[in-house]
């Protein structure tokens, strides 16, 4: 898969069938958009194209705004979007950097400067409630006009519902933010999970018997907490751990968001490689204690709890198997 930052220069676009959007967490509704993309894609002999956003379009205008409060926490890094899109059958993704001149773009000149003479679009999928262009001027009927006038053609996604409910990245948000990972998989079609390189920490839990990996959260996460997790990419199968996602609020006031992780019965370096952190239970809230003795006790219990719950889980696998 191709990703551009940015329009692709002249040499670089090709014809090819386009949807827009955010897909934070690639959810099954998202899904369900890219087969149509990649279908049509395939009909029309075209490449599957995504355009989406960094920052998210919210999280401009909230920083504009000086609200960060109006700004939707994230299901997914940058990384770990891209890595769904490719799963899911795309070509390229254009990564455009949403920006004041961005925002002021009428929906004409969207239509002209990004779809047309940009993007080399012949094909377009969006939703229903979709709207393009300063102040979100542009809806799906101009859209259509244009479309007409430009030789390309529009498609709508019907909504995709899980039961009674329509599958949304805001209803994703509320599942990981209540701990209910479950449902969580649900909509997303697949277990919650975080990836990244480790990196150096500050090598606080090795001192107190808990060294920990860390990851970079360079946004702010739709969950927090402690977990039991499992990590991925550093062993034959996945590894027992749990995990603290915030702020470090006992050790640090800096507000950076780390997720760091204690895996049992493991002790060897591993930065700089490339794992994925799988979320398994929700344990507790963070917490920000009075001294480090107390923190530590806390980082033991729920080390505790960890081990038991997977001790009972590796019980129940091992009973349901004797069946």
């Amino acid at each position: 898969m191709k990703v551009f930052r940015g329009l692709p220069n002249a040499a670089a676009r090709a014809p090819c069938a386009l949807t827009i959007g955010n897909f934070d967490g690639v959810h099954r509704g998202h899904q369900a958009l890219l087969a149509r993309v990649r279908a049509a894609a395939d009909r029309l002999g075209l490449e599957a194209a995504v355009m989406t956003f960094e920052p998210h379009p919210r999280e401009f205008f909230a920083q504009k705004s000086g609200d960060l409060s109006k700004a939707p926490a994230r299901i997914a890094n940058l990384r770990d979007k891209l890595q769904s899109l490719s799963n899911n059958g795309i070509d390229r993704v254009i990564v455009e950097h949403f920006s004041t001149p961005f925002a002021s773009l009428t929906p004409q000149e969207f239509t002209e400067n990004v779809l047309v003479d940009g993007l080399h679009v012949k094909w377009l999928m969006v939703g229903g409630d979709f709207c393009y262009g300063a102040r979100r001027a542009g809806n799906v009927d101009m859209l259509m006009e244009a479309g007409r006038k430009y030789g390309f053609e529009v498609d709508i996604l019907p909504t995709v519902m899980n039961g009674d409910h329509r599958i949304s990245s805001s209803a994703v948000r509320v599942a990981l933010h209540n701990g209910d990972f479950e449902h969580a998989e649900q909509l997303l079609g697949h277990p919650y999970s975080i990836s990244g390189h480790v990196i150096h920490g500050a090598k606080l839990g090795r001192t107190i018997g808990f060294p920990t990996l860390n990851l970079r959260v360079p946004h702010r996460p739709a969950l927090g907490g402690i977990f039991i997790v499992q990590v991925h990419g550093l062993a034959d199968g996945p590894l027992p751990a749990v995990a603290s996602l915030g702020v470090r609020p006992t050790v640090e006031d800096a507000g950076r968001v780390l997720l760091e992780v204690h895996i049992f019965d493991f002790n060897r370096p591993c930065y700089g490689e490339n794992v994925r952190v799988e979320f398994l239970k929700k344990i507790r809230d963070e917490e920000k204690f009075i001294d480090l003795p107390t923190l530590t006790a806390a980082i033991e219990q729920d080390a505790r709890e960890a081990r038991a719950w997977f001790a009972q889980r590796s019980g129940a696998v091992t009973a349901t198997d004797r069946i």
